[in-house]
């Protein structure tokens, strides 16, 4: 009985995974098509990326601040204050940066496609775009996933650089640490890499995180309790798909 289960979940498991990699597919297939629809794509680029500058404000602030904060005792027993600068920047340019942000934008954004999509797919809207002629993936699914591609390295270097400053406050102006070992150490170690790896992370978040919402609404059923329930799973499993991927990004890029 426990192995029907467990064989029933893994069955359930591939066959989900195969629909998002050739939702994906078709995504990526779709967006070198004509028409482009450019107003649907700047339209989602302002949904995912300006409306959530102030989830992505507040973050990258106080993440910056707490780390900088943290290190500060941890340093301090060995005279390494100096070191608190380049710690804070490399963390949120490599880590937490990214990571943070696409999942914080996930829970915003990814939770709006999912329940958007998915109330469409209950009220059959889906159906009538079919029935018109227009490719459901082309209309809905291309334009978030190219947005949340483009935009989530943008509110990513955003994070980074408010964190820094949360964690300059903090250190400098709180803590009186010295500025100048500080920012000196920030800028002889912090490397170009650094930066756009964690760059290269928020990009392919943003596509999972995109592609999982769109997947789970688009296959919605049971009404409006299973548009709920869709949402629900999509912000789940982008979060743990992009804690997942962290790591084999970290592995393969580093």
């Amino acid at each position: 009985m426990i192995l029907y289960s467990i064989s029933g979940l893994l069955r359930r498991f591939l066959v989900e995974l195969g629909l998002a990699g050739l939702m994906l597919f078709e995504s990526i297939i779709l967006a070198f098509r004509r028409p482009f629809k450019f107003d649907y794509i700047v339209k989602q680029m302002e949904f995912v990326g300006v409306k959530s500058l102030p989830v992505v404000f507040l973050t990258g602030t106080f993440t910056g601040m707490v780390l900088a904060l943290q290190t500060y005792y941890g340093f301090r027993k060995f005279g390494a204050e100096g070191l608190i600068g380049v710690t804070v920047a490399l963390s949120m340019t490599r880590e937490l940066g990214p990571v943070l942000t696409g999942l914080m934008v996930a829970g915003r954004a990814g939770s709006a496609m999912a329940a958007e999509i998915g109330t469409m797919r209950v009220t059959e809207q889906i159906d009538a775009l079919v029935v018109m002629a227009l490719n459901p993936i082309k209309y809905l699914v291309v334009p978030r996933v190219v947005a949340s591609f483009f935009m989530l390295p943008i509110l990513t270097i955003i994070s980074d650089f408010l964190g820094i400053l949360g964690g300059y406050l903090i250190a400098v102006k709180l803590l009186d640490v010295n500025e100048g070992a500080f920012l000196n150490r920030i800028y002889k170690y912090l490397e170009f890499q650094d930066i756009y790896v964690g760059l290269i992370k928020a990009a392919c978040f943003g596509v999972i995180f995109a592609i999982v919402s769109c997947y789970k609404g688009f296959y919605t059923r049971g009404g409006a309790e299973g548009v709920g329930r869709s949402t629900t799973q999509a912000v789940v499993v982008s979060c743990v798909t992009i804690l997942v991927a962290d790591y084999v990004l970290t592995s393969l890029l580093f």
